[in-house]
C-alpha cells in the first residue's frame, strides 16, 4: 500500500518538473515518494 503512494508522489514529481516547470515542488514531491516507498525510511515504522 506504502509503495503505491510512494509511485504516485515520484510520478506527481516528476509531472511538476516536466510539465509545471516548479523544481522546488517536483523536487519535494519525489524526496518524499522515495522515502515513504519500501526502499527508504518510511515514517509510518516509527
Amino acid at each position: 500500500m506504502l509503495w503505491i503512494l510512494a509511485v504516485a508522489l515520484v510520478i506527481g514529481g516528476v509531472y511538476v518538473l516536466v510539465a509545471r516547470r516548479q523544481v522546488i515542488w517536483g523536487i519535494v514531491l519525489i524526496v518524499v515518494g522515495l522515502l515513504v516507498g519500501p526502499g527508504g525510511v518510511s515514517m509510518f515504522d516509527v
